[in-house]
C-alpha cells in the first residue's frame, strides 16, 4: 500500500470529522493541491482544475517542482490557461493515492491503512473536499471551474451543491451521469482486480500485489480512452519482430497494439493503488446529477439538475471519437445549462484520439479553452 505524492505538493486539512455522502466520516483527512500564478487583489481570477481518475495535482511544472505535469502544454505563462492572468488551483481527488486521503492512507483513528475500511466514496464527497481547498485559499468565487473526465462530474456536483461558486465552467469530456456502457467497462476493470488472488479482499502488500488484475484493468481502460480510428492509424496490423516476442507462449504478444497495451499497463500498475482505483471507479458509476432533484414522486432527471445550476457562462467540449464519455453527454450538459438560463454551448472537436484527446490534442483543445477564458 503506497501513496505516490509529487514533490511540491501542498496540503490542506479537511474538517474533522468530514462527513461522507453515503455514510461514515473521515477523521484527520487532507487534500493535496498545487497552484500557479497569483490571486489578484480583487480575488476574482481563480481557476480550479478538477482531474480525471488517475492524475495527481501536478498539472504543470512550477518553482517547487519544475518537472513537466500531465497538462504541461495547456497550463502556464502565455499558454491557453495563462498563469500570467489566472491563479490556478489543481486538486488531487479525494480517494486517490497521490496526496489526498484515500484507501491507501493511514486512518488516524486506528493507525493502520484504511484499505476497505475507507467509507463509500461519492463524486459529491470530492466536490465538498475541493470546495474546502478553495475556501482555505481565501477564494470566495471562482472565475472558472474546469473539469476533465471524472473531474467534469465533480465540477457539476460542485456547482450544484454550492450555487454561485463559479462565474464560468468548462466541462471537458465529462458527463452529468454514468451511461450503461461506461458502467459496464468499469465494472469489468474492478472485477479484474478483485478476481486476482493477490488482491486478497484489499489486504495486499508490495510483495503480494494484484499486478495481473491491475494490468488487465488498465488495458481495458486504455482501450476505451482512445479510438478505433487512432488504433488503425497508429498500429494497423503490424506484427512484432520475433526478437520482441516474450517467451514461447503460443498465445503471447504478437501485434504492436498488444505490445503497446502491455507496456502502458506495466508502467501504470505500480504507480496507482488498486483499492483507490476501485473506490474512484465506483464513484463515477454512482453519479447522477438528477439524483438531487428527486422527490417523493420520482427520481429527478439530469436535465432538471443541470437547469438549476447557477453560473453565468459554460462551455462543454467533446470529441466524436470518445466512446467512454460520448459527445452526446457534453451536448446534454450544454442543453441542460442553456435551459436554465446559462450562456452555454457545446463544442464538438474532430480529434481521432478519443476520450484522452484533451490530454494530447492540445492543438484542438487549447484554442477553445483559451478563447473561453479570454471572454470571462
Amino acid at each position: 500500500m503506497t501513496e505516490f505524492i509529487p514533490a511540491g505538493t501542498r496540503f490542506v486539512d479537511l474538517p474533522s470529522p468530514f462527513p461522507m455522502k453515503r455514510g461514515g466520516a473521515l477523521h484527520g483527512a487532507r487534500m493535496a493541491y498545487e497552484t500557479w500564478g497569483a490571486l489578484n487583489a480583487a480575488g476574482d481570477n481563480a481557476v480550479l482544475i478538477l482531474t480525471g481518475l488517475s492524475p495527481d495535482a501536478h498539472a504543470a511544472g512550477h518553482a517547487d517542482n519544475p518537472d513537466p505535469g500531465w497538462w504541461e502544454a495547456m497550463l502556464g505563462p502565455g499558454k491557453p490557461i495563462d498563469t500570467d492572468r489566472w491563479f490556478v488551483v489543481c486538486v488531487n481527488s479525494l480517494g486517490s493515492c497521490k496526496g489526498s486521503t484515500g484507501p491507501a492512507s493511514i486512518d488516524s483513528a486506528t493507525g493502520r491503512v484504511y484499505r476497505l475500511g475507507f467509507p463509500d466514496l461519492s463524486v459529491e464527497d470530492g466536490a465538498d473536499a475541493a470546495l474546502h481547498v478553495v475556501r482555505s485559499l481565501g477564494i470566495e468565487r471562482l472565475a472558472c471551474v474546469i473539469g476533465n473526465s471524472m473531474g467534469g462530474m465533480v465540477a457539476l456536483s460542485l456547482l450544484q451543491r454550492f450555487p454561485g461558486i463559479a462565474h464560468g465552467h468548462i466541462n471537458i469530456s465529462g458527463a452529468a451521469r454514468a451511461l450503461p456502457f461506461s458502467i459496464a467497462i468499469r465494472s469489468l476493470q474492478r472485477e479484474a482486480i478483485r478476481l486476482d488472488p493477490q488482491w486478497n479482499n484489499g489486504d495486499y502488500s508490495d510483495d503480494a500485489y494484484p499486478e495481473a488484475g491491475m494490468r488487465m484493468a488498465r488495458k481495458l481502460g486504455v482501450i476505451t480512452y482512445r479510438s478505433a480510428l487512432e488504433w488503425d492509424g497508429r498500429f494497423g496490423r503490424v506484427r512484432l519482430d520475433s526478437d520482441r516476442r516474450l517467451g514461447d507462449d503460443p498465445f503471447g504478444l504478437e501485434f504492436e497494439v498488444e505490445n503497446y497495451l502491455e507496456g502502458h499497463a506495466r508502467r501504470f500498475v505500480r504507480r496507482f493503488d488498486p483499492n483507490c482505483y476501485l473506490y474512484l471507479s465506483r464513484s463515477m458509476d454512482w453519479f447522477d446529477l438528477g439524483e438531487a432533484c428527486s422527490t417523493e414522486h420520482g427520481h429527478g432527471t439530469c436535465e432538471q439538475g443541470l437547469s438549476r445550476l447557477r453560473l453565468n457562462r459554460a462551455l462543454a467540449i467533446g470529441v466524436h471519437t470518445d466512446i467512454l464519455f460520448p459527445l452526446q453527454q457534453q451536448q446534454e450538459i450544454a442543453d441542460g445549462l442553456l435551459a436554465g438560463g446559462v450562456d452555454a454551448s457545446c463544442l464538438p472537436l474532430p480529434s481521432p484520439q478519443g476520450h484522452d484527446a484533451f490530454l494530447v490534442d492540445i492543438a484542438r483543445f487549447g484554442p477553445a479553452v483559451r478563447e473561453f477564458l479570454d471572454s470571462l
